[in-house]
């Protein structure tokens, strides 16, 4: 059998054609679970094996990890030699290996620094104390997100100053300075040689709209392009990959339109939605059987994500077998609710003979993991929560990275500023302060005044000015060391000579911080142990050896990480906790989704349009997709948010469920809060709790809403014993009074639902 024939064999019918599809325009519209990843990697392997340059082929992904995992299957598919000049990466990856080869052209340095997330806050919260400013007005993440947005935008710190709309906007929210901030960070980015994550989408739009040469350039280079995720592209993305596209029309976006999320990161679902206009003579090919899920899944997913007016209609199939239907359960409240899950988790590893990792619980937002992590903890349940602080934002591996930054670019403002006392040399605060005064004077970089503070008349005294120096000499020594040594002997020595593994030896308490740091150390040893990657020389069409790993290369391969220790948290057996934008991608056995009320999920945030919604319900759809074998929905009827008890309705997601999917026999969960579907009820998403249920027929007529009887009582006027009337709960009698004044509330047991804790300033109880 040829590579060929190897290849086309392991791929379904629907498969098979959008790989076998090389040339021209071409769309891959995948359902969840039917296989996107696999499509793509195995079309860069087919064409491969039809002789097309490996060069020639750009592959674009949002995760490192699906990077990774497309080039360790395309090198088992066809070998290493071949697969290895594909350039193959995330946006942020790619385009920042592409400019810090033309960084001239964008009148930047060699070297340039990518500042993540807690460099560019660190950075803004300076400016605006710099300025004067309230730091709590002009909060360091909201300004982030609004220069991000300009720059996704390709609206540059100029344009935004002269937008009469924008500026507007920002002095009606109270925060009029955020173009004067936005000037000043753009400023401080250049001066210390450095760009952020949106930078490098920015710059590479310059370098590809003021260049018809470096254009040209990477057109010719990149004659096929792939984009994986087509649907979280945002305005730069796309205009990137249109541009990159324009010579040879060699396109091959694949993704789902009804998982487009990230709307609120600049996400455009139009780019795929319109990817037939773009390209109109372009070939749809629908990838539409589910491997993942059961087939109550899948059909549940189908029938929701249909309420959506703004999607390519597809229709996902699976052959799975019918497995479980799906598990609606309603709950008191959020401890309620958090209590439910976690003993049907016990129950199910117990009965089932499960691993905890084959259980994730999903929610909208990060504030609803608390209660869940407090019911896991009482069953002994092990549990991790993603997102929480990943590999390279922790404290001690910035520092050595920081180090690390300065030694190959000693502009960098940030790098210096966090080692500059650290270990402790005697440099304080206010000595940094007066450094960065003297260097703004002077129209200067901060390390020119460390380096020369005589020179600038920096005021600080004689000893403290030998310390500036005696850092400015060390930086320089291991930056002589750049081109003699390699990453991880380098490495090594800053490590080792700056104080920084003594400072962490002396404290037993600080072991983990240490085995981080040694960790760092690792993972440089097998940078420098790894083979080494393929270059091509355009001019002989040699395939060269880039074949030394220095410290600056590997800054480089890990600048753009985006790293959640995703592939070690994988291997643990916990119960997985995440936000459900944090679950795409990922699959489980067993998954809850909790807090389906109103304005919790969808989001109150969200409601404002239609398209608002509809991202929402996409979000929804993503949560139901994660699961293979059996999905539990969950909500509470009560929830406290922003230190107060709200009453919650039920999100109209659930009511958009068939209820064929769902399972109708009665759900036992904790105690008092066992719950059932009602059997009776065509809306599948109607609960009675159980102590409801011999109740239900004798008081339906008390349950029917009725006009009030009698005037809306103040909390004052609440006490034990009082007959009261709540239009959704019915009559019922105070049984016990807590507190007074705005946060009075009362227990009422209710003659149908039995006892109901209530915050009275919105129970709008009636005395009859």
């Amino acid at each position: 059998m040829t590579a060929e024939q190897q290849i086309l064999s392991q791929l379904n019918e629907s498969q098979c054609t959008a790989v076998v599809q090389v040339d021209g325009p071409v769309m891959v519209i995948a359902g969840a679970g039917s296989g996107k990843t696999r499509v793509l990697t195995y079309r860069i392997a087919y064409m491969l094996t039809q002789g097309i340059n490996p060069y020639r082929i750009l592959a674009l992904t949002f995760t490192n990890k699906a990077a990774g995992e497309m080039k360790e299957r395309i090198f088992q598919l066809v070998g290493n030699s071949n697969a290895k000049a594909v350039m193959m990466g995330t946006f942020h990856g790619v385009f920042n290996r592409i400019i810090q080869v033309e960084h001239e052209k964008l009148g930047f340095m060699r070297n340039i620094t990518v500042y993540d997330t807690d460099d560019a806050k660190n950075l803004l919260k300076s400016i605006v104390k710099e300025m004067n400013l309230d730091p709590k007005t002009y909060v360091a993440s909201h300004v982030l997100h609004r220069i991000s947005s300009a720059k996704s935008s390709l609206i540059s710190a100029d344009d935004y100053a002269k937008n009469i709309e924008i500026l507007e906007a920002d002095r009606i929210n109270g925060k009029p300075y955020i173009s004067e901030i936005f000037k000043r960070y753009n400023n401080r980015l250049k001066s210390s040689n450095a760009m952020d994550f949106d930078d490098l989408l920015y710059y590479m739009n310059v370098l590809l709209r003021d260049f018809p040469e470096i254009l040209h350039k990477y057109q010719n280079r990149f004659q096929y392009i792939l984009v994986d995720e087509y649907q979280d592209t945002n305005f730069a993305q796309y205009l990137i990959v249109k541009k990159l596209a324009a010579a040879h029309h060699n396109i091959c976006v694949v993704g789902d339109d009804a998982q487009s999320i990230y709307a609120f990161r600049g996400a455009n679902i139009q780019n795929i939605l319109n990817f037939k206009k773009d390209y109109p003579e372009s070939k749809t090919f629908k990838l539409e059987q589910n491997y993942r899920s059961t087939k109550h899944i899948v059909n549940a997913a189908n029938a929701v994500i249909k309420n959506n007016q703004d999607q390519l209609h597809k229709e996902v199939w699976t052959e799975n077998e019918e497995g479980h239907q799906i598990e609606i359960l309603k709950t008191n409240s959020d401890t309620d609710e958090a209590q439910t899950v976690a003993h049907s988790i016990f129950e199910t590893k117990q009965n089932y003979q499960k691993n905890n990792a084959h259980f994730a619980i999903l929610y909208r937002t990060n504030a609803q993991s608390r209660a869940l992590e407090e019911a896991l903890i009482k069953k002994n349940i092990p549990y991790i929560v993603y997102g929480g602080i990943s590999f390279y934002k922790r404290k001690e591996i910035k520092d050595v990275i920081a180090y690390f930054r300065l030694t190959i670019n000693h502009y960098d403002e940030e790098s210096l500023r966090r080692v500059i006392n650290y270990p402790m040399r005697g440099i304080g605060a206010t000595t940094v302060d007066k450094i960065i005064v003297c260097a703004q004077e002077n129209n200067t970089r901060v390390w020119d005044v460390v380096e020369k503070p005589d020179l600038y008349h920096l005021d600080v005294n004689a000893p403290t000015k030998a310390r500036l120096q005696d850092v400015a000499i060390r930086i320089k020594s291991y930056s002589a060391m750049l081109t003699k040594t390699d990453a991880y002997e380098l490495g090594n020595h800053i490590v080792a000579t700056t104080g920084i593994m003594q400072e962490l030896n002396a404290d037993k308490s600080e072991i983990d911080r240490l085995q981080n740091v040694e960790s760092l150390l690792n993972s440089m040893k097998e940078f420098t142990e790894r083979e080494p990657e393929s270059l091509f020389n355009e001019d002989t069409g040699e395939i060269i050896t880039d074949y030394y790993p220095s410290l600056d290369r590997f800054v480089e391969s890990i600048s753009t990480l985006i790293d959640d220790d995703e592939k070690k948290n994988e291997l643990q057996d916990r119960v997985k906790l995440m936000t459900i934008h944090s679950a795409k991608g990922l699959e489980f056995d067993y998954v809850y989704v909790t807090g389906l009320e109103e304005n919790l999920f969808p989001s109150s945030m969200s409601l404002g349009t239609r398209a608002e919604l509809e991202e929402e319900r996409r979000l929804f759809y993503v949560a139901i997709t994660r699961a293979r074998k059996k999905l539990t929905l969950t909500s509470a009827q009560t929830r406290y948010r922003f230190g107060n008890l709200q009453f919650c309705e039920e999100s109209r997601f659930l009511h958009e469920i068939p209820v064929q999917f769902i399972h109708k026999t009665q759900k036992a969960s904790m105690g008092r809060n066992i719950c059932i579907s009602d059997v009776n009820e065509v809306t599948p998403s109607h609960f009675i709790p159980i102590n409801e249920a011999v109740h239900h027929k004798r008081h339906t007529h008390e349950r029917k809403p009725t006009q009030k009887v009698g005037k809306e009582a103040r909390a004052d006027q609440i006490y034990v014993g009082l007959r009261v009337y709540h239009d959704k709960f019915g009559y019922g009698k105070v049984a016990q009074t807590d507190s007074e004044g705005l946060d009075k509330k009362a227990v009422v047991t209710f003659d149908s639902v039995g006892n109901k804790t209530l915050l009275l300033k919105f129970a709008k109880l009636v005395i009859p």
